[in-house]
């Protein structure tokens, strides 16, 4: 195993924001210091619906709820409760639930359901035709077994069908009982025809991916999905592999994606982001280990090689979200200077060719990872901290 000491610095700096954030939780509880409230998962999603109206949804307890604003994030009307039935609900880091819309107008959730057993679950999906009353979830998959179906990523094709896909263990629980080795675990995904109402059976992607990285999903320029995500190629380097679905949903030849040969036995909770813009161009952003350096990439991804990869912001830069309207591109993360996390982004209006780099905000307490979503040609990015809430930023 080969981890540079720059990695064990960037990991080290992480906890110790972690460590601070928790610490900032503690307060006084019945006149008694050192009392720990519990754990704020700010893990959020926001999408914009046909009528410009921003939406978002985010857990709360054993509920996940539906957040409606009709002024870009600046107030919020009283949240929807999606599940009707409490159940536990993952809402933190790369797991959250997820928010789309379907091509008549529903409004379809997605989330992981934890089990009882640990880095299991389950994943969910339900569907409001009206936006505000939801049917009773379903789970996605008809494997039931007690093992790894999590980091689901929820998408509707430029073709109309609803997508999900999830990083699944089913294959590594095969391999180990006929005591066969198995890197990593697998990415499934299964589609709708009918607007999240049913789905197909779910089928396999590839085997050996990472375990508990986000999955990204782009169309193509022909309305056909792209899956993006960290794979673990042989012996174990932890890079990126893509694949393209057919018109029928089959997934085609895995491809590997970058090209940084990080060798590291652990899964750094990092996943990718993919966008194409209408030249065609694939353009991603990931976090890996590159010639000792542990950073944010972007880069063009082409057959068999990255086009004008480079670091993203600063050493303690995290968690990239790419997005692109037309040849706009834009970037957003966030980072760490010891003191405050800051909103950070890069705009482009050429393709990728150059960018401009643009400060959004900051804050003192924990917050989420940042995404970049769009309106028409507009992009907004899209934060959630603890202290100032869910906000959204116009990049311009």
């Amino acid at each position: 195993m080969v981890i540079s000491t720059r990695i064990f610095a960037y990991a080290a700096g992480l906890l110790a924001f972690a460590w601070t954030v928790g610490a900032a939780a503690q307060t006084h509880v019945h006149g008694k210091a050192g009392a720990q409230t519990a754990k704020v998962e700010l893990g959020t999603s926001a999408a914009f619906a046909s009528d410009g109206a921003l939406y978002a949804v985010s857990k709360d307890g054993q509920h996940v709820l539906l957040h409606r604003s009709l002024d870009e994030g600046v107030s919020w009307e009283s949240p929807v409760v999606v599940n009707a039935v409490p159940e536990a609900i993952s809402a933190e880091g790369e797991l959250r639930p997820k928010l789309a819309f379907a091509p008549d107008g529903g409004v379809l959730v997605s989330w992981t359901h934890p089990l009882a057993k640990p880095y299991t679950g389950e994943i969910r999906l339900a569907r409001a035709d009206d936006g505000r009353h939801f049917s009773t979830p379903v789970t996605v998959h008809r494997d039931r077994q007690e093992i790894t179906h999590r980091f689901e990523t929820l998408a509707v094709t430029g073709k109309g069908q609803v997508l999900v896909a999830w990083i699944d263990k089913r294959d590594l629980e095969t391999a180990q009982a006929a005591k066969r080795s198995y890197r990593g675990a697998a990415i499934y995904a299964a589609l709708s025809d009918d607007g999240g109402r049913t789905f197909r059976p779910e089928f396999k992607l590839a085997d050996h991916s990472c375990e508990c990285c986000r999955i990204g999903i782009a169309d193509d320029v022909d309305g056909l999905p792209l899956v993006l995500w960290r794979h673990v190629f042989e012996p174990n380097e932890r890079d990126h592999a893509l694949v393209k679905l057919g018109p029928d949903g089959a997934p085609g030849k895995v491809q590997r994606a970058t090209f940084d040969h990080w060798r590291i036995d652990a899964c750094p909770h990092h996943g990718p982001s993919l966008a194409v813009s209408s030249s065609g161009a694939r353009h991603a952003v990931w976090f890996n280990e590159k010639d000792g350096e542990g950073r944010v990439f972007y880069g063009r991804l082409e057959d068999g090689k990255v086009e004008g990869q480079r670091t993203v912001g600063g050493e303690r830069a995290a968690h990239a979200d790419i997005a692109a309207s037309g040849r706009r591109i834009a970037i957003v993360w966030k980072e760490f200077d010891g003191v405050r996390t800051h909103l950070r982004a890069e705009v482009s209006d050429d393709d990728g060719a150059t960018f401009h780099a643009v400060a959004l905000a900051s804050t003192e307490g924990a917050s989420d990872q940042p995404r970049v979503i769009r309106r028409g040609d507009d992009l907004l990015a899209f934060w959630r901290t603890d202290k100032e809430g869910m906000k959204g930023y116009w990049l311009k």
